[in-house]
């Protein structure tokens, strides 16, 4: 896996509600980065 540190490698929250949304935005931004970096593929016929 990647280097992520520009997402920061602790949780800042110490409230578990806030953790929990704080991962999900961090998933978020990794997903979307993700899709961003894959490539398409178009059949040239």
């Amino acid at each position: 896996m990647r280097n992520l540190g520009s997402f920061g490698e602790r949780i800042a929250s110490r409230d578990p509600d806030r953790q929990t949304a704080e991962i999900h935005i961090r998933v978020a931004l990794m997903n979307r980065f993700n899709a961003l970096g894959t490539a398409e593929i178009e059949r040239v016929a």
